[in-house]
Order: C-alpha cells, then sequence, then structure tokens
C-alpha cells in the first residue's frame, strides 16, 4: 500500500510562521529562538517553531486569567459543555490535517494517529463535556448545639480552581492535551498548554479550532519552548494548578517547584515498569496477540504499555517464539505508509537513549530477536524481545521507553508478586489468565494504579487513571478530575 497523500492544508500549515498561541491569536516573537522540528521517519526539517519570551508567556498567564473571571466564569455549566462538544466536532472534521500533522511530528503510525489523537480525543471531550453540568456539592447538618432556638445548616460548593499549566509530552500530544483541557474546562478553569519542543505543531492547530469553535479568547492559550519555559509556566504566581505528563524525574522536579512556587497543587502521571504476568493456564496466542498490540504500540512510547513480562517456566518458550514469529512478519517503515506496523522513534534523544538500552541487554541479557537500530535515514529500531534472568538486570529496572520487553521466566506463583512489585514505579500492571478467581485475589496485592485482566495498556475516560509510588499522583479521568480542578468550599448557616 503506497504512502498517503499529505493534504495541501497540512502542506500550507508547515510553511507558516509558528510561535505562540495568546488571546485567541497566533503571536511570534522574532527576537526568541528557533526551534527546528524535524521528521523522525527521514530526519529531514518539518517547520520552525519561536520560543516564547518571558513576556509571552505572561501574556498567555494574564489573558487565561482574565478569561477565567470574564467570559468563561459568565458561561453556564450548559453553554460550557455545549462548546465543549462543538470543539470535538471540530476536532472530528479536521481529523486528516491533525492525524497527518501528528504523525509527521511524532512518527507515530497515520492509523493510530487517527484512532486515539482524533477519534479518542474527540470521545474524551464529549465525556467532560458530560461532567459540566453534573459537578455538585452536599447539604450537611451540623450538630452545634442550640443555645436560644437558632438552627444550623451547612452545604459544600465546588468552585473551578483558576488557570492550569498543562505540560504536553510528545508522545500523545493531541490526545494528552485533550484529557488536561476537558478536565479544566469542564470544572470551568481556563488554560495554558507547553507542548513538547519535538510535537507543537497539533496543540497550536488545536487552539485555533478552539476559537473556530467559540470558546472565548484566551480559555485555551499555548506557549512553546524546552525545559526553561516550561519551569517559568510552573512558577508563575497566577498559575493555581499545574497538570504534568511525562517521565518520573522530571515529575519530580515538577512537583518540587509547584510547591516551592506558591503551594500550587499539581497533578503528575509520570512513566511506569509496568509488568504482565502471565500464569500456567494463560491462553499464548492471546497473549501473544495482546502484546502485539499494546506493548509495542507506537513503538513502545506508552507510559502504560508492558516492558516486564513474567512468564510460568513451561511457557516462555512458547511465549517468545511465538511473539518474535509475529514481530518478524511486522513491516517496518515510514509511520504515512498505512501497510506499515512499526515507524520510527519519536526523536533523537529518545533513539539514542534506547540504543543505549540495547547494548546494555546485550551485555546483561539475552536478545531473543531484533536488538539493532536500522541503517539508513530516521530513527529506526528493530521491536525487540529481551529475555532476563534475574529482576536486576537493567532493562529489568529502568524504563526503556522504546520497542522492547524484557521477559522473565517464574516457576511458582508465590513469587510473582514479589516480582510484579519489585520496581520503583506502579503505573500499571496486568495479569493474564482463565482463572478469574486467581486474578481477583492477585489484584488488591499489585501495586499499580490500574490493572488489567487479559489485556493491557487501554484507558478509558470513564475509568480513574494515574499512578503509585514514582508513577505519579493525581488522577485525570472518572470523576477524580473533579477534586483536582476544583476548590471544596464550606458555607455555614445559622437561622
Amino acid at each position: 500500500m503506497p504512502q498517503i497523500e499529505i493534504l495541501d492544508s497540512v502542506k500550507a500549515y508547515l510553511q507558516r510562521e509558528h510561535g505562540q498561541f495568546i488571546a485567541g491569536e497566533a503571536s511570534r516573537n522574532n527576537d526568541t529562538a528557533r526551534i527546528e522540528l524535524i521528521d523522525p521517519a527521514t530526519e529531514q526539517p518539518l517547520a520552525q517553531v519561536a520560543s516564547a519570551s518571558a513576556e509571552e508567556l505572561d501574556a498567555a498567564v494574564s489573558t487565561a486569567k482574565r478569561a477565567f473571571k470574564g467570559d468563561w466564569a459568565q458561561k453556564t455549566p450548559y453553554e460550557r459543555a455545549q462548546l465543549i462538544n462543538r470543539f470535538a466536532d471540530l476536532i472530528e472534521a479536521n481529523g486528516e490535517e491533525l492525524a497527518q500533522l501528528e504523525t509527521l511530528c511524532s512518527g507515530k503510525s497515520i492509523h493510530l494517529s487517527r484512532m486515539l489523537d482524533v477519534q479518542q480525543s474527540a470521545m474524551s471531550l464529549r465525556y467532560y463535556a458530560g461532567w459540566a453540568t453534573k459537578i455538585a456539592g452536599e447539604t450537611l447538618t451540623p450538630s452545634f448545639p442550640s443555645m436560644q432556638g437558632e438552627r444550623y445548616s451547612a452545604m459544600t460548593r465546588r468552585e473551578p480552581v483558576g488557570v492550569v499549566a498543562g505540560i504536553i509530552p510528545w508522545n500523545f500530544s493531541v490526545m494528552i492535551a485533550i484529557w488536561k483541557i476537558g478536565a479544566a474546562l469542564a470544572t470551568g478553569c481556563t488554560i495554558v498548554l507547553k507542548p513538547s519542543e519535538f510535537t507543537p505543531l497539533t496543540l497550536l492547530r488545536l487552539a485555533e479550532l478552539a476559537i473556530e469553535a467559540g470558546l472565548p479568547a484566551g480559555v485555551i492559550n499555548v506557549v512553546n519552548g524546552e525545559g526553561a519555559v516550561g519551569q517559568q509556566l510552573i512558577e508563575h504566581p497566577d498559575v493555581a494548578k499545574v497538570s504534568f505528563t511525562g517521565s518520573a524525574p522530571t515529575g519530580m522536579k515538577v512537583g518540587q517547584s509547584a510547591m516551592a512556587a506558591n503551594l500550587t497543587r499539581c497533578t503528575l502521571e509520570l512513566g511506569g515498569k509496568n509488568a504482565a504476568a502471565l500464569l500456567a493456564d494463560a491462553d499464548i496466542d492471546r497473549a501473544v496477540g495482546g502484546l502485539l498490540q499494546t506493548g509495542y504500540v507506537h513503538q513502545g512510547q506508552v507510559c502504560a504499555a508492558p516492558e516486564r513480562v513474567f512468564v510460568h517456566r513451561s511457557r516462555i518458550d512458547e511465549l517468545t517464539s511465538k511473539l518474535a514469529a509475529g514481530l518478524g512478519q511486522a513491516k517496518i517503515g515510514s509511520p504515512l505508509d498505512e501497510s506499515v506496523m512499526f515507524g520510527p522513534v519519536s526523536n533523537k534523544p529518545q533513539f539514542d537513549r534506547v540504543c543505549h538500552y540495547l547494548e546494555q541487554a546485550k551485555r546483561e541479557s539475552r536478545i531473543v530477536c531484533g536488538g539493532n537500530a536500522l541503517d539508513g535515514a530516521g530513527y529506526f529500531v528493530e521491536p525487540t524481545i529481551v529475555q532476563a534472568s534475574s529482576p536486576s538486570e537493567t532493562l529489568m529496572r529502568e524504563e526503556t521507553f522504546g520497542p522492547v520487553i524484557s521477559f522473565m521466566p517464574y516457576d511458582d506463583e508465590s513469587e510473582l508478586l514479589s516480582l510484579i512489585n519489585d520496581s520503583p514505579f506502579g503505573l500499571s500492571a496486568s495479569v493474564w489468565t482463565n482463572n478469574l478467581s486467581k486474578a481477583m485475589r492477585m489484584i488488591p496485592e499489585i501495586e499499580a494504579g490500574t490493572v488489567w485482566v487479559n489485556m493491557h495498556t487501554f484507558v478509558d475516560p470513564a475509568v480513574p487513571f494515574g499512578g503509585l509510588k514514582s508513577s505519579g499522583l493525581g488522577r485525570e479521568f472518572g470523576s477524580a478530575f473533579i477534586e483536582d480542578y476544583t476548590e471544596l468550599k464550606s458555607v455555614m448557616l445559622c437561622y
């Protein structure tokens, strides 16, 4: 199947001068540094984006604050829901354009860009739109003694916290941004987004679509740059909440900076070294399909993807041989080719990181298949199976965030829980078995924010998602986001 034709609108968008999106308009300071965007499949320049100056960043937060206290605050919950739904309509209507921009910048398969960054994003927005009219407090009856016949009543209110800083990673720039946008807007907050310096274009285009949908200017703003810009945004005195998705080391710094700046509340959705456990009775063919679909999707650059797989010793050779056969049939190439399963790693620093871990695996472990970078242009790496003999090996401890899964045999289910929990991370895990009773008994003992049975990685906006231990703080799905994006105010009445 040939590579898809790039839309004329995408070509034109790449030729534009890009900077920030503030107060409903594109903004570009000619005196600031330029960030060159590179196509990870070809290593050729795609476009440039201007880094935000301190003045532009301050303007973005200021306009978000004005919108929070002005136009957006005047909207009823129903009006907010209508605008969020209209925004979702425009994401769908412009879906191919957004998908192509995302694939060009991130190296993500065009199929995945269409499915997750367009379809799933629109679905998530509609989920949050539904919450806009359902955020409620409680009525309470205090137990104060009456002195002169007076009575008491109390209630709680949920009020939006204000301006949210959303810091977005490069792996799913549209979808993760939408999670933060939807949560902020549904609760009545406004937002300033700082995309990754590798994938800023789709967020700039999203901000334009928000204005087209009728969202007031200043409700959604975008500032670009590297880590220093993010740091300034986190520390801004008018930012009431920080929502960060990214690596655990960076997330810890973000949390520390937010607390030091103004005791700013924060949600941290961080990395993981996620475990999948195959019990002796597991359906191996189903597990092979599941690992192909979820462990190597987007070249393994998914925070919840399985990176450690524990398999009963009697089944490990069957699993790895069947998985290797499946990987051997998968086509590697341009993510714009609809027949390709594996595209490039998203950027040069991550490519170098994955290559480092592959060399480490060759020294410490056994490579079953793959293990090499491909020659030629582009950041391409073979999907790799590593067999480990000890949980202390590097690839059993450190997050690779690449198309690499480490497998390790176990003999006794009594040791399995210890192996699963032997990690500083606790984002997700899965159990593969036909014995539901065993799975249900194991789930409370697994130290992870999400546990799947006979599946892995799939998330839904109605189901809370977040991690334990070094994998994060707070959740933005389900109803859990309301507590992080609103203040709880108590009101007491005497009558």
